[in-house]
């Protein structure tokens, strides 16, 4: 990386392109063709994000995947009860993980004003993984995560305990984030979507085309179904931690013109600092039951999702945290 001091070029840091397992630049970066091409050859991502964490556009080299598995997940997506299979456990993963969020925070602050209405969601979100169990169509179960989305974020202000003047949530605002949490959060989902992507191409599966997430042009559809159900765990609770232990303060953000919310360099660089840690920290996978690192988990569950579709597995196993 290279700086401008006064008026002459400097080195800023060196790093052996083999321990990186992807580049992500943030506004108005700029990458030379030779860094494309090196960082394409050595199979690391980079990725472009506008200032406030919105994706833009992706350099990878060659993915070779499999084109067997990928012709097996277009014919799954197209026929709504085999994909119905695979939508169920990522809707009733990512409710479940929702609502371990809201009883954590129940745990760690028991004189928190807001108790009985995170009580009441819990609640709420337990009834729609009932009712997602027992579903078959795929449709009703898009409405399902939708209302359990709902729920979970209008209790979601309740688990901000530090700094509620500067970190007030009413509701999720994203193109353009509109206060401080949503574009906090709208960061950190930018850099799971870009995680999981990379995951799916490592594993042969084509990041575009979801089950979840019907097609559109340019959105990796099968990415945002895989990082549903680690939102919660990888995302919100890191935001949360962020907040709460007074980590993040309102000088971390701006608001431009046009309303929009975005962060300084420095507080996304202390985001980014705190992404790569807790992605360095060590849990028990609830399928494989082994300690893997938390960067791990988008991979494997990537992997578990191709074993199903190759039909090496008969169901998928989705991430539910405990």
């Amino acid at each position: 990386m290279r700086g401008e001091e006064q008026g002459k070029r400097v080195v800023k840091l060196r790093l052996p392109v083999h321990t990186l397992g992807s580049i992500v630049c943030f506004g108005r970066i700029g990458a030379s063709p030779s860094l494309m091409q090196m960082c394409g050859e050595s199979g690391v991502s980079l990725s472009f994000l506008s200032s406030t964490g919105r994706f833009m556009a992706r350099v990878s080299g060659f993915t070779p995947g499999n084109v067997l598995l990928r012709r097996e997940q277009y014919r799954i997506a197209d026929e709504a009860p085999r994909a119905t299979k695979i939508v169920r456990p990522i809707v009733l993963a990512k409710i479940a993980n929702q609502r371990s969020v809201l009883m954590r925070s129940v745990r760690d602050y028991p004189n928190n004003p807001g108790m009985k209405e995170i009580d009441r969601a819990a609640d709420l979100l337990a009834g729609s993984i009932r009712a997602a169990e027992a579903c078959e169509q795929i449709d009703v179960l898009r409405g399902i995560e939708g209302d359990a989305a709902r729920v979970y974020f209008d209790v979601f202000d309740h688990l901000i305990v530090q700094q509620k003047d500067s970190f007030r949530f009413v509701g999720r605002s994203r193109r353009p984030p509109l206060d401080n949490v949503n574009a906090l959060l709208s960061f950190l989902y930018a850099l799971l979507a870009g995680d999981v992507r990379c995951a799916c191409e490592c594993c042969g599966l084509d990041p575009a085309v979801g089950f979840l997430h019907t097609d559109r042009p340019g959105r990796p559809g099968l990415a945002l179904d895989l990082m549903e159900e680690l939102r919660p765990l990888l995302a919100d609770r890191l935001a949360l931690s962020l907040i709460n232990r007074l980590q993040l303060n309102v000088h971390g953000f701006t608001m431009t013109e046009s309303g929009a919310v975005q962060m300084t360099d420095k507080a996304r660089k202390l985001v980014l600092v705190s992404w790569q840690k807790r992605k360095q920290k060590h849990l028990l996978h609830p399928f494989l039951n082994e300690r893997v690192t938390v960067g791990l988990v988008s991979h494997l569950q990537a992997r578990l999702l191709a074993r199903h579709i190759r039909g090496d597995a008969d169901v998928y196993p989705a991430f539910i945290w405990k």
